[in-house]
């Protein structure tokens, strides 16, 4: 099967069908077929989406996807016990110099086929015959589900954010509990199911008004911060940029290594434009071009955020960490503005979270819809629907949203379990991204870029890539405290090898196991006479 990854000798005005290893050849006039559709039939998928989303607003979505203030919201607890200033200001920069090796590493993949399956897709058509199959498997249910942890676990941080605002407006009399935060995730899984299921124009639209809000929002806390925040609170110059501070019972330098939790968990979903590709204009280089400038511009708000956070904290970071109050980035603010400039400014934290997580839901929609049409899902006629008036894939955003919904009962189980739901998310995304990225370069097949391509660099780029991706998981598998107990153990591992186990328990399951139905991508062109051409071969 070959695709743009292989081929683009051929005139882009017809795509020839045979080139893809099918019977026949079909030919698409290039006056009556765009170039985005011309592009993504040859990788042999007919438009199905309205692509609605310009260039602009492709960054727009990434963008505000990653949602870097609300983001950093949340995760500051990983960064404020395992170095205080030291972590938040320099370990920052080194995490996000290496994300930024992924985010061009991926961005070249996206360039040269430009699909909503994207991972998957790119896996099974650069790996090799022989495993083809199956990493194409692993890698489409890492990737749905870090994509729908990644939805549960801004769900879940929006949920005691907005908690944590009405616990401030009353003084701290009001503190929720486990079940009360639960079911506002519910309520939130349910509004924001609604707003992803809106038309594609809509959505698109949308996202104008989200870059706003996500790029004004740090820029008045970077000004007005320093300017409100008490003497008492403010450090100096060379606290922020050079102490030291730990309470997690870890020695310094691993402690450092933990606190690059943060910017990783909030320099994440830069990838998310690849699953909106056969919505975007322009596709091959919109898509990739978002990858690279969410990164870049995300890496660099949230440097600054970090340093004004850094200066205006104050010395004592236990009592920030343990406050009632139950959100450190509150207790900063509640600190530096009082009761009614925290209620303001958090206001629109949460707005901008939420926006978040209605991004969220749209790209794991996308991606099980993809999954749905090349028939690896259960269930996979029932989630590949398109609805016919909003031209979006609803049953994929509920069917999203209640994978979200059954992730989320692990809050019942404590908290150390609960955060299985942050790390699980990069686990599974960084095993989705690792494959596609070693499969170009090991899976023998002639390699062909798109507009965005990085030329005798892809190789030394994508050993980078890979490597720090494997040094993050392994990160990621660390307890909170050393000799930890089982209530404060680390489950990711745990959850993570579950989930690739029951992966291969359904692709080896004797009869029914998708490795005796599972055959890849399947073709949905169709030709002028209405006659539906479909073949996925192994």
């Amino acid at each position: 099967m070959a695709t743009p990854l292989q081929d683009t000798k051929k005139s882009t005005s017809s795509v020839n069908v045979n080139e893809l290893g099918l019977d026949r050849q079909l030919a698409f006039d290039a006056e009556s077929v765009s170039s985005d559709n011309a592009a993504l039939a040859k990788l042999g998928y007919k438009q199905e989406f309205r692509r609605a989303f310009a260039p602009l607003e492709v960054f727009a979505f990434s963008f505000s996807l990653a949602g870097i203030f609300p983001s950093l919201a949340t995760v500051l607890i990983f960064s404020l016990p395992y170095g205080g200033p030291v972590t938040m200001v320099w370990g920052w920069v080194l995490c996000t110099f290496f994300i930024l090796f992924e985010g061009l590493a991926l961005a070249e993949l996206a360039s040269a086929a430009p699909t909503s399956g994207g991972l998957y897709y790119w896996t099974w058509d650069l790996a090799s015959p022989r495993w083809r199959k199956l990493l194409a498997w692993i890698v489409a249910y890492t990737n749905s589900l870090g994509l729908i942890a990644g939805f549960a676990s801004v769900e879940w941080g929006l949920a005691v954010q907005i908690m944590a605002a009405v616990t401030i407006g009353t003084n701290s009399a009001f503190v929720p509990t486990t079940a009360q935060t639960f079911a506002l995730f519910v309520a939130l899984l349910i509004v924001h199911g609604f707003l992803s299921s809106l038309a594609t124009a809509v959505i698109a639209l949308l996202q104008t008004f989200y870059v706003a809000i996500n790029t004004l929002l740090p820029i008045a806390v970077i000004i007005a911060m320093p300017i409100a925040t008490p003497k008492e609170f403010k450090n100096t110059a060379a606290y922020t940029f050079g102490a030291f501070t730990t309470c997690a019972g870890w020695p310094d330098g691993f402690a450092f290594v933990l606190g690059l939790l943060a910017p990783l968990y909030v320099i994440a979903g830069f990838e998310s434009s690849i699953h909106m590709s056969e919505e975007a204009h322009n596709a091959r280089t919109a898509v990739p071009w978002a990858i690279v400038c969410t990164v870049i511009i995300s890496s660099i708000i949230g440097w600054v955020a970090n340093i004004i956070f850094a200066f205006c904290m104050g010395t004592d970071l236990d009592s920030i960490i343990d406050n009632p109050i139950g959100q450190p980035t509150a207790t900063i603010f509640f600190n530096s503005f009082g009761r009614n400039g925290t209620l303001a400014l958090w206001s629109f934290v949460v707005f901008a979270q939420f926006m978040v997580g209605a991004n969220t839901l749209t790209v794991a929609s996308r991606q099980m819809f993809a999954f749905a049409r090349d028939r690896g899902l259960p269930f996979s006629g029932l989630i590949y629907r398109m609805n016919k008036r909003t031209q979006t894939p609803v049953n994929a955003v509920w069917a999203s949203a209640f994978v979200a919904f059954l992730l989320g009962l692990l809050v019942f189980a404590g908290p150390t379990t609960y955060s299985a739901i942050f790390t699980i998310a990069l686990a599974g995304q960084y095993t989705a991204f690792t494959i596609p990225m070693a499969s170009r370069f090991l899976g023998g097949k002639k390699w062909i870029p798109g507009p965005f391509s990085l030329g005798r660099y892809g190789l030394p780029v994508t050993i980078v890539a890979i490597v720090w991706m494997a040094f993050s998981m392994a990160i990621l598998a660390f307890p909170a405290r050393p000799g930890p107990s089982a209530e404060s153990m680390n489950y990711m591992v745990v959850v993570y090898c579950g989930w690739i186990g029951l992966c291969l328990v359904y692709y080896y399951f004797p009869v029914y196991g998708g490795a005796r139905w599972f055959h890849g991508p399947q073709k949905t062109l169709e030709d002028v006479g209405g006659i539906g051409v479909r073949r996925g071969s192994d």
